[in-house]
């Protein structure tokens, strides 16, 4: 009965209340970012936006409610992480939760990777998520609390995706093992840092080169025998980014309809 009326509890609450939410590459209309986004601001957060493009934050931003931001950074410039949190800090006060979603993907072979390919995919993806994340660490150490997500990838567990080349499966394997080794260093700081995982997920990046004998034959590997959608990374990301998840640190949740079992 006890655990009951903790679960009521729980279900009847905001469980971002008063947050605030700075979430990377998250202007994309069908990306994962807008749809996490999204779902951190019906569940009570401020929502900043960060993406290389002004104009398209802005009206990202704009498009969830008038309270929320929309500021211009890339992520792998260590100077613009940095002003774009003291802009967040200037206008909120405070940053509860960071999302390290921005990246970038190539279809590409092992022997067809140029040095100009692996730099931008790793640039992205995993220099990003180290630049973004030291940029809002010293405020979340001082407040003692903060929830950093980071975005890998199911490519990173099973050796290669099906959209993205060899390099972008050693980014998002970099992320990994990047966001276990700030979960262990920052716990003592009440900050934890988690990770999620996810399968083929239907967005702008991957519906340029999706057909329908593909998806059939990937459908084939998939138990749930659907695609993922971006409202299933961001609800993980609400889990990972709420008060739910206040005893995890270090995790890579998988969301990936079962294309990945592993024990």
């Amino acid at each position: 009965m006890a655990c009951l009326k903790i679960l009521t509890g729980v279900e009847n609450s905001v469980l971002l209340k008063s947050k605030v939410a700075v979430i990377t590459g998250a202007a994309s209309l069908r990306g994962i970012g807008k749809a996490t986004a999204r779902a951190f601001a019906a569940q009570g957060a401020s929502i900043v936006i960060l993406d290389l493009d002004l104009a398209a934050a802005q009206a990202a931003a704009a498009d969830i409610g008038a309270q929320h931001l929309g500021l211009k950074c890339d992520v792998t410039k260590k100077p613009e992480c940095d002003a774009a949190v003291q802009q967040v800090l200037e206008k909120f006060g405070q940053i509860d939760i960071l999302v390290n979603n921005a990246g970038i993907t190539q279809p590409l072979k092992i022997m067809d990777i140029r040095p100009e390919n692996y730099e931008a995919v790793t640039d992205v993806s995993l220099r990003g998520t180290l630049y973004m994340s030291q940029a809002v660490i010293p405020h979340m150490r001082q407040r003692r609390s903060g929830s950093i997500v980071c975005l890998s990838s199911v490519s990173a567990q099973r050796g290669g995706g099906i959209f993205g080349g060899p390099h972008y499966s050693a980014a998002k394997g970099g992320v990994l093992g990047l966001a276990k080794a700030m979960a262990r260093e920052l716990g003592p700081d009440n900050v934890r840092v988690n990770c999620i995982t996810p399968g083929l997920i239907e967005t702008d990046i991957t519906g340029g080169m999706m057909t329908d004998a593909l998806r059939t034959e990937i459908l084939k590997g998939i138990p749930l025998n659907r695609l993922g959608q971006a409202t299933d990374v961001a609800n993980a990301a609400l889990y990972l980014a709420s008060d739910l998840s206040s005893y995890l640190t270090g995790i890579a949740l998988d969301v990936n309809g079962g294309m990945l079992i592993h024990g």
